[in-house]
């Protein structure tokens, strides 16, 4: 059974900086891709970045050039390092994996993690 835990989501300030983490823990022969997602209160869920197994990275227009998503096949981990941050940054950041399994690929989600921007 694959399952996904975020780490990193927390309170800072405008302009700080934050990393969150995305492990993947179960049987996992590889992931194929990986994103990061978020949902502020009221709103639909939206793609913030993704990452896939060449290393082509893709970004919302919100978020180019603060914004880095990174991955270690390794540690079937993948990261989202969030600079210059913003009060409109504020949601659950929730990942999303591609994952290939025994027996399939499909893709997995985490429990979302917390983010917020405020002075």
């Amino acid at each position: 059974q694959v399952q996904l835990v975020e780490s990193g989501g927390g309170l800072v300030q405008p302009g700080g900086s934050l990393r969150l983490s995305c492990a993947a823990s179960g049987t996992i022969f590889s992931i194929i891709a990986g994103g990061w997602y978020r949902q502020a209160p009221g709103k639909q869920r939206d793609m913030v970045a993704s990452i896939h197994s060449g290393g082509t990275t893709t970004y919302a227009d919100s978020v180019k050039g603060r914004f880095t998503i990174s991955r270690d096949n390794a540690k079937n981990t993948v990261y989202l390092q969030m600079n210059s941050l913003k009060p409109e940054d504020t949601a659950v950041y929730f990942c999303n994996a591609w994952i290939r399994t025994v027996g399939t690929s499909r893709g997995y989600w985490g429990q979302g993690t917390q983010v917020t921007v405020s002075s």
